[in-house]
């Protein structure tokens, strides 16, 4: 196990005279934390003996049903029979994991991927390869070959894991042709699709896709969150699986923690039951969507020549990608230096690809922060391009065979 690029930057980015674009913090202040503490006081005065005591590994049977519920805004019809309680997406993510990874199994990503699921399949000794994609996401054919290869070297692909909506970290959006491709490659190889979807309520412009799971209900795990339309703290997430694959999650839950926070599920149930929380996650979207804006304009305006980015229809990062020979990590120490903070795109691979991108988060900063903190980092990338102008690049294999640009310094 080792720690994440995302978690090694925290305390840097936490300094007050940095601007971060680095966590993907959700700004919980503008919650109605008065409203919030009223509704921890209640369920304390109506509910304490209930919410202080050991619940169930499968989580609390009516925030299961509201959860249901909450999942039919993304076109899902589900049985709270099916879906497990868990602790954030991240523990659904290491649960399933830990069902049905053994050391050596393949396990297929989008490339790149979430860091710390990149984390979670290493610590369980999982192979894992990336399949491409593009601006319009995974590219089923690349998914085909890889399932292809594996079946060939005679080595099980467990599942394929992939963030379709506003992608961690690249903020890109799978098209409908691609998402019927994928189920359909998967269906022909009998594997599981992890489908993780945190974000997709983040929705800034455009039109919503359909979800992976209601394509192919019997071959998806479906991964909710509650951390970016409600609060990180709360720590409540969910699994939608398939009745056999859903009981072994709650083994594994049980075996893990025994039980999920009674108290923290029963503060939800009742936040579900009395707040107006859709119109909370439209407050949300039109907040986060102002921040998206304020990057894009600010990157449009004043990035140097040769950077391109991403443009998110919501969630929370850009993902760009720097001129030719800048790496990102090397950079990083000179972007701290100007005040600025960002993940190297490195994190997001489990080989060396991605030193020359970054992953840009606008979900925690003001716009007025977001504009300086493009000028900021726009300061360290002139400077690493004056840098490489100066004494030049030399090219060293990477990984995966290709050419990794380095700076040829004395």
């Amino acid at each position: 196990m080792v720690a994440s690029e995302v978690r090694a930057l925290f305390a840097v980015a936490s300094r007050p005279e940095v601007v971060s674009l680095a966590g993907g913090m959700p700004n919980v202040a503008a919650l109605p934390l008065d409203q919030i503490g009223e509704l921890v006081k209640d369920v304390v005065s109506e509910e304490g003996a209930a919410a202080l005591q050991y619940g169930s590994a499968q989580g609390d049977p009516v925030l299961r049903e509201q959860l249901c519920d909450y999942m039919t805004l993304e076109g899902i019809t589900a049985s709270p029979d099916d879906v497990i309680v868990t602790v954030g997406s991240q523990q659904a993510l290491d649960l399933i994991t830990r069902v049905f990874v053994d050391p050596g199994d393949i396990v297929l990503t989008e490339a790149p991927t979430y860091v710390t699921a990149i984390n979670t399949f290493s610590a369980f000794q999982a192979d894992i390869r990336h399949v491409g994609m593009d601006e319009q996401g995974v590219i089923p054919e690349e998914l085909e070959e890889a399932l292809v290869r594996a079946e060939l070297d005679g080595r099980p692909v467990k599942f394929f894991y992939t963030v379709p909506n506003f992608q961690n970290p690249a903020g890109i959006t799978m098209s409908a042709e691609r998402r019927a491709g994928v189920v359909a490659a998967c269906e022909r190889h009998d594997v599981l699709i992890v489908e993780d979807n945190p974000y997709g309520l983040l929705r800034y412009d455009g039109d919503p896709e359909p979800t992976l799971y209601s394509q192919s209900e019997g071959n998806v795990v479906y991964l909710g969150s509650l951390s970016k339309t409600l609060s990180p703290g709360l720590r409540i997430g969910w699994a939608l699986a398939p009745a056999a694959v859903r009981a072994k999650l709650v083994l594994a839950a049980e075996s893990a923690m025994l039980s999920h926070s009674t108290f923290n599920q029963l503060v939800v149930r009742r936040y579900l039951h009395t707040f107006p929380w859709q119109e909370q996650i439209k407050a949300f979207n039109t907040m986060y969507g102002e921040r998206r804006d304020a990057m894009l304009n600010a990157l449009t305006a004043m990035m140097p020549q040769g950077c391109t980015w991403t443009r998110p229809e919501g969630g929370f990062f850009v993902w760009a990608t720097l001129p030719e020979g800048i790496d990102s990590k090397a950079m990083l120490p000179r972007a701290v230096a100007e005040r600025v903070a960002y993940v190297p795109g490195t994190g997001f691979y489990a080989d060396d690809r991605g030193r020359a991108n970054m992953r840009l988060s606008f979900c925690f900063p003001t716009p007025e922060q977001i504009r300086e903190g493009v000028r900021r980092l726009v300061g360290a990338i002139e400077g690493e391009v004056d840098l490489r102008d100066t004494f030049g690049t030399t090219l060293a294999p990477d990984s995966e065979g290709t050419q990794t640009p380095t700076a040829d310094l004395p």
